[in-house]
């Protein structure tokens, strides 16, 4: 059920479900999009390294270890989530 809200875009309505490959960035951002990063291992020419990405998968930085990403993130005041 998709009911339109002041700009025309479809509003989340509780109790249905959205089509996660169809959201747009305005309902990313009314589900907390710019409150929660995530950390996901990767490697670098250096050895591996933690990047840290908005929710919408925006990159926003790079950290050595997994205590300092969370501490950017914190401190950034978003709420850190791990990815595996």
């Amino acid at each position: 059920m998709d009911k339109k809200n002041h700009d025309g875009m479809s509003a989340f309505v509780p109790g249905t479900s959205i089509g996660i490959r169809h959201i747009s960035s305005a309902q990313l951002e009314s589900l907390g999009v710019d409150e929660v990063a995530f950390i996901k291992p990767m490697m670098t020419e250096n050895g591996e390294a933690y990047a840290i990405h908005a929710a919408d998968g925006s990159p926003m930085a790079i950290a050595s270890n997994v205590p300092l990403a969370i501490a950017a993130i914190i401190q950034n005041e978003m709420l850190p989530k791990l990815v595996h």
